[in-house]
């Protein structure tokens, strides 16, 4: 395993469940793996409400990627799994808002549904850092202790 390898967790029980990583460090780039609308304490956000649940999950994207030295504006890809398009012009207003002047190469998806019903948009984002000052490592996290069944991987 290379040392430019560095994985990012973020505590949530559901990582070791599920057997992933928030976030992997590979030298410059970061990939976020999919992330929803959840809060600090684990529970989805905005129950039906698009723009909501798009802006607490790029709010989350925007912590993996600030513990990673980086910020939105290194965001070169984002991908959007949607489970209503017709609802899409709330997540172009959330994803604009968020990337104003840095605009990443987008994708959105429409999904039949997502892990918890409650869910109505994940996204997952790529990062490239050249190196100009923002390749901080990783701050280390502890992973969270057995996962709770009544609360929903994000």
């Amino acid at each position: 395993m290379s040392d430019d390898i560095a994985r990012i967790a973020s505590g949530a029980p559901w990582e070791p469940m599920f057997g992933y990583s928030r976030a992997v460090r590979a030298g410059a780039w970061l990939a976020v793996s999919g992330t929803t609308a959840f809060d600090e304490r684990g529970l989805i956000v905005g129950r039906n409400q698009m723009y909501v649940q798009a802006r607490q999950a790029i709010a989350n994207i925007a912590t993996v990627l600030e513990r990673a030295g980086m910020t939105l504006a290194h965001v070169v890809r984002t991908r959007m799994f949607v489970t209503d398009m017709e609802r899409r012009a709330e997540v172009a207003r959330a994803h604009s808002e968020a990337f104003g002047a840095h605009p990443p190469a987008a994708t959105i998806v429409e999904v039949r549904r997502l892990i918890n019903p409650d869910m109505l948009i994940e996204i997952e984002a790529d990062a490239y850092a050249d190196g100009s000052g923002t390749r901080a490592r990783p701050r280390a996290r502890p992973r969270a202790k057995a996962a709770d069944a009544s609360k929903t991987p994000a």
